[in-house]
């Protein structure tokens, strides 16, 4: 989940706490049984951020990472047969002068310019998904 504010000038970043990997990142999550995937994106929003949006966009960037990425516990969750684990991107514009509550699962966060927000991510994945997204929101 790509969270945006101020026409996109800025790229909220969250830091994942020591027990979860300690790495910068977006808002992200699974998939629950039973859930659409765009009912996840917004459960995962609030659940990390505090921020009900309406508006959420699919965009049309995706990509997958393999599994074996995940620390063993987060594999477990996953059937044995899943090598990979598909990303499906939503972006949303937060107001101006909104700031999330952050969960248990992270320690820190960022607004950062485009770029930096990019260079701060840890997956190379999910920084070219940004840019991506940002090439799209430009048109």
């Amino acid at each position: 989940m790509f969270v945006t504010r101020r026409s996109g000038s800025e790229v909220l970043i969250v830091h994942r706490s020591p027990e979860q990997g300690g790495y910068w990142h977006v808002v992200a999550g699974g998939v629950e049984p039973g859930e659409a995937v765009e009912e996840a994106a917004g459960r995962e929003l609030l659940e990390e951020t505090g921020l009900i949006s309406e508006a959420m966009a699919t965009v049309n960037v995706m990509y997958a990472y393999s599994l074996s990425e995940e620390p063993a516990d987060r594999q477990s969750l996953y059937d044995p047969s899943i090598a990979e684990v598909e990303v499906n991107c939503f972006h949303v514009s937060a107001p101006d002068d909104w700031e999330p509550s952050l969960d248990w699962e992270h320690d820190g966060h960022r607004w950062c310019e485009p770029g930096e927000a990019c260079a701060a991510l840890r997956w190379p994945d999910t920084a070219e998904a940004l840019r991506k997204l940002l090439m799209l929101d430009a048109k």
